[in-house]
């Protein structure tokens, strides 16, 4: 027999792309795995190839690696063979791990194809050097070649399966297996070539002459570069894919913030109208087709305003965040509370009769009847609620919702702290409220909104220094309308901005007007609501309605009450200051009735202070009313503020605010709240050398 020997560097190598291959079949597995549809299919035929490749580039520099005393070559024909062989094989083994399960009877199916098609591939390319007489093999080392290619192949199979997703340290268990299944292919590859003898006088009919170590270089380089660049490839396609899951995951997660935010409010995390609506909806449809019934639960905060007032709109919020999660403690998982805004809430609720709604309503009553403790106050509201039963009370999410509010109305209306189901007779206020927000929708394109002005006078009676321009409406049915009808509604609805936005404009031009007739003196004042003075374009509002009409800044007065101002007192401060640097004068309205903090008054940049009339009306010399009336005056004075009094009604009222220092009276004793045209035939009646307006008592007085 011929006596073989082998070059250590090529065997070296060998194991090397042994190992390597086997790392990139790790590889291949775990992106085959995680790819879908087209993608997979190409890193399922590109992993083939390399993993193939290295395999069989394994085998042929370990032949390379063999000498014999004699020439050696191998043929090209069956040497592609062999190649081709190696790349199915690993084809089918990718398939194998990348599906969802690997069974152990698959498992036993796999290890012996794949083993097979390995054994196939080292002895197909033993046959390429086509030696005369044949090789012989011993049986013995046969079986056990083909039963190492095998259990080789089964063990890469059950290693690339279980290391095929991103577990933690992956990479270096990858590398583990890897040299274990490089082992275990190179021991394949050199049990099976010790199972050959060649006999004395063979020859190998492939010898071509070309030098075997030159050969084996090539094809170590070629079979490294086929390698890294899929490693490189794999790698940079598995940071493309990580960047992009956690893109996709940002997104989804901007797009679930973005759905919370539209769907629910704010403040509580409640379901918000948009969201009841179509819980609404779907119940509406179950209802429908089970012949089932439901209830609709309008739910007001009695006392709600006067805490938000008096402690401010942080405290207030707090109460709703509070009150929102003992509405949600009380009612059941299927139910859906909203909130609508404000202390408005609805409760969708599944019943089985009327008398499980009138439970569930006496419940979320007492429920809110007991005390709230929120930082150091204890604070006491109750609950208004008014109910809509499905079938009876309605059909549509519209009316079902319209019929709970016009019941819950009538609760409040009827003493509050309860509930009360919808009956007919309340349809027509429901209808009524309806009709009229339809109407003040169209008030102002249709010219039906009116401004009437309340001069201001200089203490004791004169002359008119300027006007208070006061909102009514002439509604076409209904006659003029004063503001408590409507302006409520329009605070409710956010009507009240465009609406404000057309007083302030309107004001404007008519005090332009005044200033063209030579009545250049006088100024005029304009109230803002909570809602506008919200507004974040109110600078610009103001500052338009100005430019617009070429006024004076300083003869326009933008009123705020009080309440209004201590909402928030450092937004309240920067507004004024915003508006003051304009030019327009600030004025603090209804002062004394609310619960102003001398820190942020004396900070407010104001020019005037308004007595409410609540207190004018009452006072008399000595009672408590006089006293609180003299303490706004003497604040007044000391905060260099001029003093507006409302409501004078009677010449004692005159005479005592006079004597106190206010500088400006307005009241019905000096002159009621007129139009333009009215202004000016009082005007024109002013006798030759007198002020205009002078004290003179008209009746019947009508109301501001």
């Amino acid at each position: 027999m011929l006596v073989g020997s082998y070059n250590n560097i090529l065997v070296f190598f060998s194991f090397v792309v042994a190992v390597l291959a086997s790392y990139t079949a790790l590889d291949m597995a775990g992106r085959v795995a995680t790819a879908q549809g087209r993608a997979a299919r190409w890193w399922l035929a590109g992993g083939a190839f390399s993993m193939g490749l290295g395999i069989w580039s394994m085998h042929f520099i370990g032949m390379l690696a063999f000498s014999l005393p004699i020439p050696l070559g191998y043929d090209p024909l069956i040497t592609a063979g062999s190649l081709a062989i190696s790349v199915m094989a690993s084809a089918m083994a990718l398939w194998l791990v990348c599906q969802r399960e690997l069974p152990w009877t698959r498992l036993l199916q796999g290890a012996l194809l794949i083993g097979s098609g390995i054994a196939v591939m080292h002895y197909s390319g033993m046959a390429a050097l086509r030696m005369q007489p044949g090789i012989i093999y011993d049986a013995a080392w046969l079986v056990v070649s083909i039963l190492v290619a095998v259990a080789a192949s089964g063990a890469a199979l059950w290693l690339a399966f279980r290391l095929r997703a991103n577990l933690h340290h992956v990479k270096a268990l990858r590398g583990a297996a890897a040299l274990v299944m490089g082992l275990a292919i190179v021991g394949m590859h050199y049990t099976g070539m010790a199972a050959a003898s060649f006999p004395e006088g063979s020859y190998c009919g492939a010898a071509n002459g070309v030098d075997t170590n030159w050969l084996a270089l090539l094809v170590i380089v070629v079979t490294l570069a086929v390698l890294a660049i899929t490693l490189i490839v794999s790698v940079l396609d598995a940071r493309l894919q990580s960047r992009t899951s956690v893109l996709a995951n940002s997104l989804e997660k901007a797009n679930s913030e973005l759905m919370q935010l539209a769907l629910h409010d704010n403040l509580t995390r409640l379901p918000n109208r948009l969201l009841l609506e179509d819980r609404l909806s779907q119940a509406l449809k179950v209802a429908q087709r089970e012949q089932s019934s439901f209830a609709v639960m309008f739910m007001d905060l009695d006392g709600f305003k006067a805490v938000n007032d008096a402690y401010g709109h942080h405290l207030g919020d707090q109460l709703l965040v509070s009150v929102a999660e003992r509405l949600r403690d009380c009612v059941r998982a299927q139910d859906t509370l909203a909130r609508l805004g404000g202390d408005e809430f609805v409760l969708l609720a599944t019943i089985t009769g009327p008398d499980d709604a009138a439970t569930l309503a006496a419940k979320l009553v007492q429920c809110i009847s007991e005390t709230f403790v929120l930082s150091r106050y204890t604070f006491s509201v109750s609950l208004s609620i008014g109910i809509a039963v499905y079938p009876g009370d309605g059909d549509s999410e519209r009316d079902l919702l319209l019929h709970a509010d016009a019941a819950m109305y009538h609760t409040k209306s009827t003493g509050r702290n309860g509930y009360n189901f919808f009956e007919a007779s309340m349809n027509a206020n429901a209808a009524e409220q309806l009709q009229l927000l339809h109407d003040l929708r169209l008030a102002e394109a249709n010219g039906e909104l009116r401004l009437h002005y309340q001069p201001k006078f200089e203490a004791p009676a004169g002359p008119v220094q300027g006007f208070e321009a006061l909102l009514r409406w002439e509604h076409p049915q209904r006659g003029l309308l004063s503001p408590d009808a409507f302006l409520p509604l329009a605070e409710k609805t956010g009507l009240i901005v465009p609406i404000g936005r057309w007083v302030l404009d309107e004001a404007c031009r008519q005090l332009r007007e005044w200033h063209l007739q030579g009545l250049d003196q006088w100024t005029v004042a304009v109230n803002l609501s909570a809602v506008q003075f919200e507004q974040p374009d109110l600078l610009g509002v103001v500052t338009e309605a100005i430019g617009r009409h070429g006024i004076p800044p300083a003869m326009l007065t933008i009123e705020v009450t009080e309440t209004v101002a201590m909402r928030n007192p450092e937004t309240t401060i920067e507004t004024l200051e915003q508006l003051t640097a304009l030019g327009v004068r600030a004025s603090i309205d209804d002062f004394g009735t609310g619960y102003s903090s001398l820190l942020y008054l004396k900070r407010l940049p104001a020019s005037e202070l308004k007595i409410d009339r609540a207190f004018v009306r009452d006072m008399s010399v000595g009672n408590e009313d006089s006293v609180i009336v003299s303490a706004i005056i003497a604040l007044a004075k000391a905060l260099g503020l001029q003093v507006v009094a409302e409501g004078v009604e009677t010449a004692e009222q005159q005479q005592f605010l006079t004597g106190l220092g206010c500088e400006t009276l307005q009241g019905f004793l000096l002159d009621r709240p007129m139009t333009p045209t009215q202004i000016l035939a009082r005007l024109e009646q002013a006798r030759p050398g007198e002020s205009a307006f002078v004290a003179e008592s008209l009746s019947p007085a009508e109301p501001a």
